[in-house]
């Protein structure tokens, strides 16, 4: 049954401006007032296990919670613990958004009956038929309050502002996404169902605002300075050729192929990626094989330079599991005799781990190293003891990218902060930099120039 008070308010902060904490404040300030009890708050699986952390230590009010990890059963049995307490506290429930829309999970929630919502990163339901997007809108048409947090609530188009303002106030643009793209959207293509522009953007904008709250970097708070640094790297003469044949092959099978989509240009620049990381994958194999060894040495020389030599903290980027590994053994190596340590959070790492890991990295003056896939370790976490990050490898989307940036880069650092990208010479990593740099997400450009990347050769 939809609430009879139903108000939603967008907390619209670039990354690194406090916006977990002013979350959090608002939500007490509500708790105390007596507006609300119960909290669920809804993010991104890597920061399920920050938020209780985030709410021990900003927290002047009496408060429980609850971080939904582990199976649909244990989960259950923490939201009826949640339920059952029997002390006065806000009561908060925090799950990832997969799980919501999960069967017995969402009923669950549903029962929960939380007075405030609060979606963190909420882009996660931009896509307003997904199944997690629909039991979200759901969930907050029960709740009497809702919030929004993202520094980018738009990613790739403008329509995906819709579904989170139909799970914040379907009032503002409306409960049907048709109408709502008919309005703001020009469409054409093949049976007119492409967007191809927009038209009253400034009007959508107004929307938008008129209950959110935007604030910069520049606005809110006065960071250190953001220095950029190229350390350029070569593959062998064996592995250049290798490269330069896998480059020419794709661009044969692309020619000759009936339908180019954005699965088949990204598959094969995939390929090639990890190939300038040092790995090739075989067509008979799945597991890759380390036949250069240049971006390693490059990050092994950073180490000894920043870590051991300048006793500063690091942490460090890469897109593939056997990239992770291997710059992992590579630190173990690095590493013996001299007491320091490294960890690491990767998609095999526990939900329920990953916020030990980032508190041993942040307090722990012997762990200097932080090593994590871009998409599981470049959202939502604070990694500010550390000034400096090095990107061994990149993904292509530039939300993902500029997320990671402000891991090190927000509040609590004092320090100038330095990215430092690997990119191997006359390699697609070249092309993602500047596509990055250009503030570009490569895979919405990648069926169109195709032909760009499979004929690019550096300069």
């Amino acid at each position: 049954m939809a609430a009879t008070t139903n108000k939603g308010f967008g907390l619209l902060f670039e990354m690194g401006c406090g916006k977990t904490r002013t979350a959090i404040a608002i939500a007490g300030a509500a708790y105390q007032k007596g507006a609300i009890q119960r909290v669920l708050v809804i993010a991104p699986t890597s920061v399920v296990s920050v938020w209780p952390k985030e709410i021990a230590e900003v927290a002047d009010f009496k408060v429980t919670c609850k971080a939904l990890l582990g199976t649909k059963q244990q989960r259950i049995r923490m939201i009826e613990d949640l339920q059952a307490f029997p002390f006065k506290a806000l009561k908060v429930a925090v799950i990832n958004y997969e799980s919501t829309w999960r069967d017995g999970l969402f009923e669950k929630l549903q029962e929960y009956d939380a007075d405030l919502i609060i979606c963190d990163e909420s882009q996660r339901i931009k896509t307003h038929d997904a199944e997690q997007s629909k039991a979200i809108h759901k969930l907050g048409d029960q709740a009497r309050y809702k919030l929004i947090l993202s520094g980018t609530p738009v990613q790739n188009d403008a329509i995906d502002i819709w579904s989170q303002y139909r799970f914040l106030d379907a009032s503002i643009f409306g409960r049907n996404f048709y109408q709502f793209r008919n309005r703001y959207a020009i469409m054409g293509g093949f049976n007119r169902k492409q967007i191809v522009g927009y038209k009253d953007l400034d009007g959508l904008i107004r929307k938008e605002h008129s209950i959110a709250f935007r604030i910069t970097k520049e606005e809110a708070i006065d960071l250190p300075e953001q220095t950029f640094i190229k350390r350029k790297v070569q593959l062998g003469k064996k592995e250049k050729d290798l490269y330069n044949q896998i480059k020419r092959s794709s661009y044969a099978e692309l020619s000759n192929g009936d339908k180019i989509t954005a699965t088949t240009v990204l598959t094969r620049l995939l390929r090639l990626q990890q190939l300038a990381g040092g790995f090739l994958v075989t067509d008979d194999s799945d597991k890759p094989e380390l036949v250069n060894t240049a971006k390693l040495d490059a990050l092994q020389d950073i180490i000894e330079d920043y870590v051991l030599g300048a006793g500063k903290k690091l942490v460090i980027f890469a897109r593939f599991i056997p990239e992770v590994t291997a710059i992992m053994k590579m630190i173990d190596k690095t590493f013996q005799k001299t007491g320091k340590k490294q960890v690491a959070i990767y998609g095999a790492i526990k939900k329920e781990d990953r916020g030990p890991i980032i508190k041993q990295f942040q307090e722990d003056p012997d762990t200097v190293i932080i090593v994590g896939q871009i998409d599981t370790l470049g959202v939502g976490v604070t990694l500010t003891a550390a000034d400096t990050c090095v990107y061994y490898s990149k993904n292509f989307n530039y939300a993902t990218y500029e997320q990671s940036l402000s891991r090190i880069h927000r509040i609590g650092q004092r320090n100038t902060c330095t990215y430092i990208d690997l990119e191997t010479e006359g390699t697609v990593d070249e092309m993602i930099g500047k596509a990055l740099a250009r503030k570009e997400d490569m895979a919405k450009t990648v069926v169109d120039d195709w032909r760009a990347y499979f004929e690019y050769e550096a300069t």
